[in-house]
């Protein structure tokens, strides 16, 4: 079984049929132990299926006589005659045979593009809910607190048991805090910042460049267990999960590509807390 985790593309090539059978089987291994999940995932073929029988009575219909191409061309190009008259008739049928199908496929696009912007809609609208506002909310904490070179923490590393117990009493349970210093990141410290959905716990780490991570946290009452999913602006980039309820956002000035397998170690070590 591999232990790489289950991503948002995952998902969506397992909605598509498109995993190769080992991937297949643990993204469905992964669904049937996340139940949340699993009915999102629900929903997305609710919504496939949905669109399929909407346009299937289209692509059913046969061409309108007045589309129909031989008959378009007759009617432009009256049969020539002359001893050149059938290498210029079928030139001319190539040339608006080739206008046909350019149009043709312009109005392809044009009616994907609709399609796409229709079932696309409100996705550029903030995320109020689950992994998407979490997201958005660790973002936001980082923009605040990383810059701060007075007081970034409200709690410093060196009393982690008076965290702990702040931690756990403001969320109602107690949160792991993952040692990041293997991947040359210390922990500072933290503090417990407002969201849209009660409190959090922010976690600040830092190298020895002064680059600064941050991992916010706190209890889901949408997407409880949710796969990694990267997300940023290409200035503050992170990488957002939740198990158990509990939701985590790993936030910094560094690539998505580079924050997983920070995330990913940090999500081992929580689970291994439990």
């Amino acid at each position: 079984m591999s232990v790489r985790p289950i991503t948002e593309d995952d998902l969506n090539l397992y909605v598509d049929g498109r995993l190769d059978h080992a991937r297949h089987t643990e993204v469905a291994a992964y669904l049937d132990a996340h139940p949340d999940v699993a009915r999102r995932v629900q929903g997305f073929r609710d919504q496939r299926d949905r669109l399929r029988a909407a346009l299937q009575p289209v692509v059913e219909e046969p061409i309108p006589s007045e589309l129909d191409l031989r008959r378009l061309i007759a009617e432009r190009h009256p049969a020539p005659s002359g001893p050149d008259a059938a290498a210029r008739g079928r030139r001319a049928g190539a040339r608006v045979a080739g206008g046909w199908m350019r149009a043709a496929a312009a109005l392809v696009l044009l009616c994907v593009g609709a399609l796409g912007g229709w079932s696309l809609r409100g996705m550029g609208a903030p995320a109020v809910e689950g992994v998407g506002a979490l997201a958005r909310e660790a973002a936001a904490s980082y923009a605040v607190y990383a810059p701060d070179r007075l007081h970034p923490v409200e709690i410093r590393a060196d009393d982690r048991a008076a965290l702990d117990d702040w931690m756990a009493a403001r969320l109602g349970r107690a949160v792991a805090i993952p040692d990041l210093a293997p991947s040359g990141y210390r922990f500072m410290g933290g503090r417990i910042v407002p969201t849209e959905h009660g409190p959090a716990v922010l976690l600040m780490y830092d190298d020895d460049k002064g680059t600064r991570l941050a991992l916010l946290t706190r209890p889901m009452r949408a997407d409880r267990d949710a796969p990694m999913s990267a997300h940023g602006d290409g200035e503050v980039n992170g990488v957002t999960w939740a198990d158990a309820g509990l939701g985590y956002s790993l936030v910094g000035p560094k690539s998505a590509d580079t924050l997983h397998p920070l995330a990913d170690e940090a999500r081992r070590q929580i689970l291994g807390a439990v």
